[in-house]
């Protein structure tokens, strides 16, 4: 994800969308820890399989602790949620028509699978607020050990 660096009052900021905050576990009053080696270049070799590693392993809890319709449903909801904020992008239309018309295999295989298109659409996962914040807590520690 670029992140524009922005004129924010009297000093230069960030703004980071909402659904990565969610995809995060991350709330207002949070805090986020940047290490100066890794701003303003490219993450370090084997950085990108990290992120999509953790990003399966938190779709693995959500499949282990919730049904396939309990996903649905959740995951259509924060759909429903992001197209009346404005927020919509393409894998939310992909995301959408497998909630909507695919079987169980079909949807668990994306969020599983470890092929490009279930890493892309995982990328952008309608399903996040499902796991309590101490699991996504507990599996961000465990990736960045």
């Amino acid at each position: 994800m670029k992140l524009r660096i922005r004129r924010i009052g009297n000093s230069l900021g960030v703004l980071i969308p909402k659904a990565a905050l969610d995809g995060w576990g991350l709330r207002e009053g949070d805090t986020v820890d940047l290490e100066r080696r890794t701003l303003g270049r490219a993450r370090q070799r084997g950085g990108h399989e990290e992120l999509d590693e953790l990003k399966r392993r938190i779709a693995l809890a959500v499949v282990s602790a919730f049904t396939a319709n309990q996903i649905r449903a959740c995951a259509l909801a924060n759909l429903h949620r992001w197209r009346q904020s404005g927020v919509w992008m393409s894998a939310y239309e992909e995301w959408q028509t497998l909630l909507e018309r695919g079987s169980d295999g079909e949807l668990f295989a994306a969020m599983l699978g470890q092929d490009e298109r279930s890493n892309r659409l995982r990328q952008s996962a309608p399903y996040v607020g499902m796991l309590p914040r101490a699991d996504v807590e507990r599996l961000n520690e465990e990736a960045s050990a």
